[in-house]
């Protein structure tokens, strides 16, 4: 037997049966779930950088599940359901790809001869989001402006991406890469003043900016800043491991010198390049 779809809110509705119900699942709501799901995204982007199919299946269980579960609490407090989200969101993927949707219906096709750019589709893209952005009614507690929409929750890294790329479009950007550059030598400049100065609050400031410029040099170089971070943090967890073995056949980290860590960590390093 294979279960689908109607299972699984099958068992969402089950699993938030006020008479039978799991207690855990019943006593959540949006804001406690909230972890959950930002942990399975994660965990899906784990999977996925590990190459681990079999456990990216899992993953993907897990994180579809957040979203039966959004469904289920909206459901319940007549908000909004699953059906109304698809409904949604179909309906928001075919104004987003007229491109591939010229009607606008969903089984309208466009000219299979006819080509569309990639700039003309990114164009379109921004300018039907505006367009959208514009319809809405306001959100309650949201400032407004430019970069109003950017997430305040995004990990700290994203979200600098994201705000230089909206600031970039309305011409908020340097020129080219040198501009970058000099503004990381700038900011790591003020970094070592604040170390003279010994102001913690200042130095996290300086930290903060330059993480910020480094930020923006991987945007201008069109590298994907989390990913490259993501991959870096990997090399230094696998070489780590090799430094620990090495330190372990001396007898421990009490008994292992400096330099010893040292040769340790470059002898993994060579190892990684072969």
């Amino acid at each position: 037997m294979s279960y689908g779809l109607d299972d699984l809110l099958y068992l969402m509705r089950r699993l938030r049966d006020p008479q039978t119900g799991c207690p855990w699942d019943l006593k959540q709501d949006f804001a406690t779930i909230l972890p959950h799901t930002l942990e399975e995204a994660y965990e899906v982007a784990d999977a996925i950088e590990r190459q681990d199919w079999p456990h990216l299946e899992e993953e993907l269980g897990d994180l579809l599940f957040q979203v039966i579960f959004y469904g289920q609490m909206g459901d319940e407090r007549q908000l909004f359901n699953l059906n109304s989200i698809i409904h949604r969101l179909v309906e928001k993927l075919i104004r987003r790809h007229p491109h591939v949707f010229p009607q606008g219906t969903l089984h309208s096709e466009r000219d299979p001869s006819v080509s569309p750019q990639e700039a003309e589709i990114n164009a379109n893209w921004d300018l039907i989001k505006q367009q959208e952005k514009a319809l809405k009614p306001a959100a309650q507690n949201m400032p407004s402006g430019l970069l109003a929409d950017v997430p305040a929750t995004l990990p700290a890294l994203n979200r600098a991406v994201k705000l230089q790329k909206k600031a970039s479009k309305v011409g908020f950007d340097w020129p080219d890469v040198q501009g970058v550059l000099d503004k990381i030598r700038e900011e790591l400049a003020e970094v070592e003043a604040e170390i003279a100065a010994a102001d913690p609050e200042r130095l996290e400031h300086e930290v903060g900016d330059l993480l910020f410029a480094v930020s923006n040099l991987a945007r201008h170089l069109k590298v994907d800043a989390e990913v490259a971070l993501r991959g870096t943090n990997a090399r230094f967890c696998s070489r780590f491991a090799q430094v620990e073995a090495q330190v372990e056949r001396l007898g421990g980290w009490d008994n292992a010198s400096a330099a010893e860590m040292e040769a340790a960590w470059q002898a993994a390093k060579q190892q990684e390049k072969h």
